[in-house]
């Protein structure tokens, strides 16, 4: 199988160049061509992916994540949830690169076989960066109002983060806590 993934990209890649000129299409015209509009679309996304950085950082600068932790802290350890798993759940929604740097933190702490790793591994594959897709996805082709998308994507995420407790309770019950 590790054999069969090398080839499989250049084998697309020769496929598509062999049909661009048996078909007469100027390959790197348009090759260039969907590079201009790439770029346009990357410029016109970066004042939301601006929006979503300095939202975070302003949630973590000024410690409302660690606030957030404390007061619901309590809670979670009745329902036997770790603690750690809150910045992740709180985070997941907002930006996929800090929950991996948040996952990073986990496992190096309670190592790659406990609980808390597992739940939160679990955790950051079961959801979406829902704000990020909205903003950047909807923001490249002009939408701006996505009020029902926001909700119908809070509920998702709300959704796979029980999903995500349920599973971990399913498949690792001896390692809970």
């Amino acid at each position: 199988m590790n054999n069969l993934s090398l080839y499989i990209l250049p084998a697309m890649i020769l496929y598509i160049l062999t049909i661009g000129i048996f078909k007469k299409v100027p390959i790197y015209e348009e090759f260039t061509e969907g590079a201009k509009d790439g770029f346009k679309v990357a410029i016109s996304i970066i004042p939301y992916l601006v929006a979503i950085i300095v939202g975070i950082s302003m949630l973590r600068a000024c410690g409302a994540i660690e606030i957030l932790t404390n007061i619901c802290g309590d809670f979670f350890n009745k329902v036997q949830v770790p603690v750690d798993i809150i910045p992740i759940m709180i985070t997941r929604s907002l930006s996929g690169s800090a929950v991996l740097g948040l996952l990073s933190d986990i496992v190096s702490q309670y190592g790659p076989e406990s609980f808390t790793a597992k739940l939160a591994a679990i955790m950051v594959g079961s959801s979406e960066t829902t704000f990020y897709v909205l903003s950047v996805y909807f923001g490249s082709v002009g939408i701006k109002k996505f009020r029902y998308a926001i909700l119908t994507g809070i509920i998702a995420d709300i959704t796979g983060i029980v999903l995500a407790i349920l599973a971990a309770r399913l498949f690792f019950p001896a390692s809970i806590l």
